[in-house]
């Protein structure tokens, strides 16, 4: 019973304390950038190594700047970068994907690029010592007819280049040893989508990536093919039609329900000029689309998707922002009534529609958010951990009048409910602690690898979810090098978590390993070597301390000294009545006495 009480009077103290404020955004784009808040964010990855994620950021369409990370003012600092004096002249920088290309475990920089041509051209810069070399970088000797998907096609864990060359064939690049070999990588020809949303991500909850493509016979005629990973070989099993609607964006996945299998998220427009727009979800194996939002007016005003080109297509980016377990997206929309557009938070709540029953969830848009509001002329949003905290917080883009490139803005993530979360990056494992070099591989992007977690909630039932890393990597998908998997207010130890990496041809064995009691609020860093002997993969578990910690402990201390005082009022009453039984003792014996 004391117990009991005891709980309710921390809960009662850490409500007053405000750890239960509600969410809100806070501008620290001046903290984090200073002036050079300038450029179009295209990837993020640890370049330097030092387990903080750095930003690669395109400026003037010609040049790259890597924002790395530091622990003062302004907290990311422009310090490496290829001009255009580097590139050959007229090069346009459409897209950004860091990875180790050449499985030294450094981190090199994939650039792709337009020369006077719609065609895209592949640069490859190699990493050298936490640097960038701007000598010796590598140029594909083929074109590519849209940018392509960085994935580990043969399992090896060093990244591969997927794409259509021209004239038009399905094919593989491997760069080992910085040596180009080609060759063909499907078993039958597809007609790539322009622009496409490829994915290399599980789909049918095995812990080996499976091979997600988008093509079109025609123009109105966009079908999914999924193209399942056996035994290290991709086979084509499913064809799916794309939903009602005459715009359809770029496809995402993710854990939608909490369930274990990724889900298809695709955004669409019901008409031409998007005055009517949906996003729509299929489940794995289904070829049934699902509404998930499809009411987007705010009062007497209706918001539509802006439909996007190839540059910049339609697209969700995904996070947890309030750790509950079930993802959010950010998205840009439009007023369809005035030419301005904004970024909006869609919170993923459980479902109050028929039409999604199935699934149990849909998404909510948050119209009050003040902050993201303010930022006119948004063009792009998207999460990413600026603190380091397992917070997600959100990076916003948008187009400033007189200005050439685009602006960037940061919004930190005040959300201090309480929940939890478990933080995963996993490596190539190409080495351990006896690394080429002497290099860190804590840094190294790695596609593919899948994670899930499974645990008791605080009411007694099953809670898992699941997510794969760096799924997608073209048209600015944005996704970050690690996972953030809410746990909602469980704060009890992770009963498991699995991961999973891509097959080597002709292995039969799954790659998954298994941690049990993981702690909450914790990062791991998953170092799979040797990759065919999973129970010797090391795990090194760093804890996120946040600010929950910090009024705990205050409710802690405001407990004992609670506790004191009533010890303190206790004492001095039994003392007092002591004294007075001294009194009453002497007082007897005297009489006694006579």
């Amino acid at each position: 019973m004391w117990l009991f009480k005891l709980n309710t009077f921390l809960t009662f103290l850490l409500f007053l304390l405000g750890r239960y404020n509600s969410f809100a955004l806070q501008d620290v784009t001046a903290d984090l950038f200073g002036t050079a808040k300038y450029g179009t964010v295209a990837a993020f990855g640890d370049f330097n190594a030092d387990k903080q994620t750095d930003i690669f950021v395109i400026r003037e369409q010609s040049e790259l700047v890597i924002y790395l990370a530091d622990t003062t003012s302004p907290y990311f600092k422009p310090k490496v970068q290829i001009n255009k004096g580097i590139l050959p002249k007229d090069t346009v920088i459409t897209s950004v994907v860091p990875g180790d290309y050449d499985g030294d475990s450094q981190m090199d920089v994939l650039l792709t690029a337009q020369i006077k041509s719609p065609k895209t051209t592949v640069f490859i810069f190699w990493g050298n010592n936490q640097t960038l070399g701007t000598v010796g970088w590598l140029m594909l000797n083929k074109t590519l007819t849209d940018q392509p998907l960085v994935m580990d096609f043969n399992g090896d864990m060093i990244p591969d280049i997927f794409g259509v060359t021209n004239p038009p064939s399905t094919e593989i690049c491997y760069l080992s040893n910085r040596i180009q070999v080609w060759q063909n990588a499907l078993s039958s020809p597809v007609r790539m989508r322009l622009p496409h949303s490829n994915a290399f991500i599980d789909l049918n909850k095995d812990f080996t990536a499976d091979l997600f493509l988008t093509t079109e016979e025609s123009s109105s005629n966009l079908k999914f093919e999924t193209w399942i990973n056996k035994d290290g070989n991709f086979t084509k099993t499913e064809i799916m039609s794309k939903p009602v609607g005459q715009i359809v964006g770029q496809s995402s996945f993710v854990d939608f329900n909490g369930d274990g299998y990724q889900d298809h998220l695709l955004p669409a427009c019901i008409d031409d000029t998007c005055q009517q727009s949906a996003i729509y979800l299929a489940k794995s194996g289904s070829k049934e689309w699902i509404p998930v939002l499809s009411d987007f007016k705010q009062k007497e005003t209706l918001w539509g998707f802006v439909p996007g080109n190839l540059s910049q297509p339609l697209v969700l980016h995904l996070g947890d922002y309030n750790l509950d377990g079930f993802p959010d997206a950010l998205v840009i929309l439009r007023n369809t009534s005035s030419s301005g557009q904004r970024a909006f938070l869609l919170e993923n709540i459980p479902c109050n529609s028929p039409s999604c029953r199935s699934i149990g969830r849909m998404f909510h848009i948050h119209w009050d958010q003040t902050d993201l509001g303010a930022i006119q002329n948004a063009v792009m949003a998207t999460f990413f951990d600026i603190y380091e905290d397992g917070i997600l917080d959100m990076l916003v883009l948008s187009q400033a009048e007189g200005k050439n490139d685009l602006v960037i803005h940061a919004l930190k993530n005040n959300f201090e409910a309480d929940a939890y979360f478990v933080k995963v990056m996993v490596l190539s494992g190409l080495c351990s602690n006896d690394c080429p070099e002497n290099v860190k591989p804590f840094g190294v992007n790695q596609p593919g690898p899948y994670v899930m977690y499974t645990t008791v909630d605080s009411n007694g039932y099953l809670k898992n979810a699941s997510a794969g890393q760096l799924s997608q990597s073209a048209h600015f998908s944005l996704q970050l090098p690690y996972t953030v998997l809410g746990l909602g207010r469980s704060a009890n130890f992770l009963d498991h978590l699995f991961v999973g990496i891509p097959r080597e041809s002709g292995d039969t064995n799954i790659r998954k390993q298994e941690w049990t009691a993981i702690i909450p609020n914790s990062q791991l860093i998953v170092i799979p070597f040797p990759h065919d002997e999973p129970r010797s993969w090391s795990a090194k578990l760093y804890l996120t301390p946040s600010n929950s910690v910090l009024l705990t402990a205050i409710a802690l201390i405001g407990v004992c000294v609670f506790i004191l005082v009533i010890i303190g009022i206790l004492h001095w009453k039994e003392k007092k009545a002591d004294d007075r039984e001294k009194r009453q003792e002497a007082h007897r014996f005297h009489f006694d006495a006579m």
